[in-house]
């Protein structure tokens, strides 16, 4: 299985005028039995928020799977944690 190189991805939405405070985190694993799975976090700014774990079988897969949330999630104004600081 090829090592993908897509490490955690922070990412942030704030709109003061909304009142929206909002975080989405993308990460890749390993799993024990040689599949790959994409950790997906999001939530409001300050909060546990939720957490849903999509498995592949390939690690291409997963690595498409997080461009594609990628992309959609900064379409939808989200930037970068590292960004804004």
């Amino acid at each position: 299985m090829p090592n993908l190189k897509l490490g955690p991805l922070h990412l942030r939405r704030i709109d003061t005028t909304r009142n929206m405070r909002r975080f989405y985190l993308l990460s890749i694993q390993p799993t024990l039995f040689g599949r790959v799975s994409l950790i997906r976090d999001w939530g409001r700014i300050g909060t546990t928020g939720q957490t849903m774990v999509q498995t592949f079988d390939a690690s291409a897969e997963a690595g498409e799977a997080f461009g594609r949330l990628e992309r959609a999630k900064r379409r939808r104004g989200y930037t970068s944690a590292e960004e804004r600081v």
